[in-house]
């Protein structure tokens, strides 16, 4: 970025996904994602063992301790997906994630597509691919547009796109008067 130049607004919420990230207790992946709307910030999330249980930094990963391999049996795990915790931490504080964005450091698994379809989030915002094809298949099918956008990046121009060809980066950029 430029000296003087402003970073754009999904670089901004991507980076603060990140920041976010270094909150998480995985041993494997520190994933931290979190809901918008209008340029405000919702809720925020990132994976790790519930409120009040010991994490996996203290006792060990069981998915490790098991033989899992990544992207397999997400249910035997003893911690809970960053985009989970966005929907507790939104329903905790009741406020709705209805027509919400959410950035996150990586792309959805199918289990939180189906949660995030059903909150009503429009679009989705990741950085880092991971191979999860069903859930790729669902949020398209429920026309969740998810853009890819490269950590660092300004924009997603050049990035995959998996719905509509639409200028997300740069019409929300004026939305509400804000710039």
């Amino acid at each position: 970025m430029a000296q003087g130049s402003r970073a754009s607004w999904p670089r901004y919420f991507m980076d603060i996904a990140y920041l976010v990230a270094e909150r998480s207790t995985c041993l494997r992946r520190k994933v931290g994602a979190l809901a918008v709307l209008d340029k405000r910030i919702l809720a925020t999330g990132y994976n790790g063992a519930p409120s009040g249980v010991p994490h996996c930094l203290e006792v060990g990963c069981l998915r490790a301790s098991l033989g899992i391999p990544s992207g397999q049996r997400h249910e035997i795990c003893r911690g809970i997906h960053a985009e989970q915790n966005v929907i507790i931490q939104a329903a905790v504080h009741g406020i709705s994630l209805r027509s919400a964005e959410l950035y996150c450091t990586t792309y959805p698994c199918f289990i939180c597509s189906k949660m995030l379809i059903n909150c009503g989030v429009r679009r989705i915002w990741i950085s880092e691919n991971y191979p999860d094809e069903l859930s790729k298949a669902m949020l398209a099918e429920a026309g969740v547009q998810v853009i890819h956008l490269p950590h660092g990046a300004d924009s997603p121009e050049g990035a995959e796109k998996s719905a509509p060809a639409e200028q997300a980066g740069a019409s929300d950029e004026k939305e509400g008067g804000r710039e």
